[in-house]
């Protein structure tokens, strides 16, 4: 990966709500293959991040460059078209739609569409337990089974780019560790890029190439996800160590 111009850079992007201004000059990159970690506590600014990157939030400043587009004032709509795909904190599946209508829902695209039947049949594959509950209510499903879900809808677009905001959120440790685990299958053997947000800071750590750590809105460190697992003040601060 090393020497390939970055898939996504974010640079010096300021960002917010109304007055109220919750990322400063924050940059960071992702080169394509790569899981990016950017961790922090709670109120650091993570979901601001990605719902800027996403269009959701516009940018005060600052530029965000995707596949040598800068995307900082296009809607917010046309950014799966080009290739980007979040999966909100919580999932937010529709409950009383059935996990197919679900699933489906993330096919709007007009290049996925086009054969969406494939795509369907893809997704399933990856995730057999959808494929049987497929007639159920997204509601009924377990934690852990509603957020495959919510991963599965994204990949329906066919993203370059997919991006988790606190995806271990509500699950039990072993829950937990399936997920991850499916987002590090998908990285490696379907060549997706990815961008994990997390406090859960060292599960996303080790599962990641490289990371960035968010504090207040401030892009604070970076670096090969390794040698912040291993740094004494990240250990103290963000793992209790």
């Amino acid at each position: 990966m090393t020497g390939q111009d970055p898939l996504l850079s974010v640079e010096a992007v300021t960002a917010g709500y109304g007055d109220a201004t919750v990322l400063f000059d924050a940059s960071f990159e992702v080169r394509p293959g790569e899981i990016v970690a950017i961790v922090g506590a709670n109120g650091a600014g993570k979901t601001t991040l990605l719902s800027t990157v996403v269009g959701l939030v516009r940018p005060k400043a600052g530029r965000i460059v995707f596949r040598g587009r800068d995307l900082a004032h296009r809607p917010a709509h046309t950014r799966t078209e080009e290739g980007l795909a979040l999966v909100p904190e919580g999932g937010r599946l529709f409950p009383f739609m059935t996990v197919e209508e679900n699933l489906m829902l993330g096919a709007y695209a007009p290049r996925v569409r086009a054969d969406l039947g494939r795509r369907y049949e893809e997704v399933t594959e990856i995730f057999p337990v959808l494929r049987e509950r497929r007639a159920q209510e997204a509601g009924k499903l377990s934690g852990g089974e509603r957020q495959m879900c919510a991963i599965a809808r994204a990949l329906m677009s066919r993203p370059t780019l997919l991006m988790l905001d606190e995806p271990s959120v509500g699950l039990s440790p072993l829950m937990v560790g399936r997920v991850f685990e499916t987002v590090e299958r998908l990285a490696r053997s379907e060549g997706l890029t990815v961008v994990l947000v997390e406090q859960n800071v060292t599960e996303a750590l080790e599962v990641a190439d490289r990371a960035y750590v968010l504090d207040h809105g401030h892009v604070v460190r970076g670096g090969s996800a390794a040698a912040l697992l291993a740094d004494p003040e990240i250990q103290q601060t963000y793992m209790g160590v």
